[in-house]
């Protein structure tokens, strides 16, 4: 009877939420839910309370007079009875009305104000307006997880308590239903059977391909409480709504930092661990994130798929298009903290900060020299292994540097002007 009782109370503060929110008419009766059977009454019922012949009643519950109620064909008028009344919340009052009749409701008593959709009773389209609000009432006793229908959490709890009887034949591990069985499965096979009627992609869950088509359609229902910021999913709402909260759930166990998101945990921990696990099979190179080994690969392909509108100059990457596109604006939204000096991007800022810091991290392994850009570092050690890859076209000549290649150029091209005057 507890159980009823929470949910009872739970639909009591939904109404109210849904209410101030939406400003939806509940005017109708509300239906009578049984938490046993899971069933419905559509009869416009009021409740009895201080009946002498009245029955110890077996389901229902009044919050007001704490009296278990059953329902009854047969009861006299003038008992205290419960409503819901036309301003959403749940009175007792000296009226009593049984109508036999079952009220026949259609589609449209029961409309959504946020849409097009219908439901088919009350109860139901309180839990679909609290999807609107991101009300979350139903907690899950386990753990942090919250949800918008108690449906929902029902089967969530199923993780936590069901037995896991599916085992995978592909690896170790066990699900606790046929339908979870048969989505990872889909990770070993590659099946994706959901396909997009827009573009040529195909998802593994009818879920990604509704996320996956809400580029196509622009959609995005999730909307920041904070700002005018809206997403496609709920995950990336929540990964934007820490940028205002600060929360960085995510910590590094071999140093002090922490992160917004577990991906940039798992990448930063590959600085410390030197793993790089994505290798271009054009090179030797390998690169710690696939981004990074996705813009590398654009040097052998030669693709240069950012193009600046002002100029018509591309970029292998849109970072490198950002920074460019600063040259044009004259924007140079890095600080230093030390001088009035500006920077049109980050990685400039850091290496002048060296110059009031002092710090050289680049050391060269052939001797003691330390220098405060990588840059200087693979320069000077041309000096110990005599590679120079910059070659003059005009003379058998080739430098270490490109701006040595540069200076003998101009070099030559003022000494043929000076060749051409003479002989005229």
């Amino acid at each position: 009877m507890q159980l009823y009782e929470n949910k009872q109370l739970t639909l009591i503060m939904s109404v109210s939420i849904v209410k101030e929110e939406f400003g939806v008419n509940l005017a109708q009766p509300i239906s009578f839910y049984n938490i046993e059977t899971g069933n419905n009454s559509n009869k416009d019922v009021k409740v009895p309370h201080n009946n002498e012949n009245y029955t110890k009643p077996e389901e229902g519950y009044c919050p007001h007079g704490n009296v278990e109620v059953k329902m009854k064909n047969k009861i006299k008028s003038n008992e205290e009875s419960m409503q819901i009344q036309d301003d959403g919340e749940i009175k007792c009052k000296e009226e009593l009305e049984i109508k036999e009749e079952p009220k026949v409701f259609t589609r449209e008593n029961y409309q959504c104000s946020q849409g097009e959709k219908a439901l088919p009773h009350t109860y139901v389209l309180i839990d679909h307006q609290i999807t609107h609000i991101r009300e979350k009432p139903y907690q899950c006793s386990h753990c942090d997880k919250g949800f918008s229908q108690h449906s929902y959490l029902i089967k969530h709890q199923k993780i936590h308590t069901a037995k896991k009887s599916y085992q995978c034949s592909h690896c170790d591990k066990t699900l606790s239903a046929k339908s979870v069985l048969i989505k990872h499965l889909r990770i070993h096979t590659g099946e994706k059977p959901y396909h997009c009627s827009q573009c040529d992609k195909a998802c593994s869950t009818n879920g990604n391909l509704i996320v996956h088509q809400r580029m196509h359609t622009g959609e995005k229902p999730y909307q920041c409480s904070k700002c005018d910021k809206s997403f496609s999913t709920n995950s990336y709402l929540l990964l934007h709504q820490r940028k205002h909260t600060g929360e960085k759930p995510y910590q590094c166990s071999q140093c002090d930092k922490t992160f917004s998101r577990s991906s940039s945990l798992i990448i930063h921990q590959r600085k410390h661990t030197g793993e790089k696990p994505y290798q271009c099979n054009q090179c030797d190179k390998a690169f710690s994130t696939y981004n990074s080994l996705i813009i590398h690969q654009r040097v052998h392909t030669g693709e240069k798929p950012y193009q600046c509108s002002q100029c018509g100059k591309a970029f292998s990457s849109y970072s490198n298009l950002i920074v460019h596109q600063r040259i044009h604006t004259g924007e140079k939204p890095y600080q230093c903290s030390q001088c009035d000096r500006t920077f049109s991007n980050n990685s400039n800022l850091v290496i002048h900060l060296r110059t009031h810091t002092g710090e050289k991290p680049y050391q060269c392994s052939q001797c003691d020299k330390a220098f405060s850009r990588k840059s200087h570092l693979i320069i000077h050690q041309r000096k110990h292994s005599g590679e120079k890859p910059y070659q003059c076209k005009l003379y058998d000549k080739a430098f270490s540097q490109n701006s040595t290649l540069i200076k003998h150029q101009r070099a030559l091209t003022g000494e043929k002007q000076c060749q051409s005057i003479q002989t005229k």
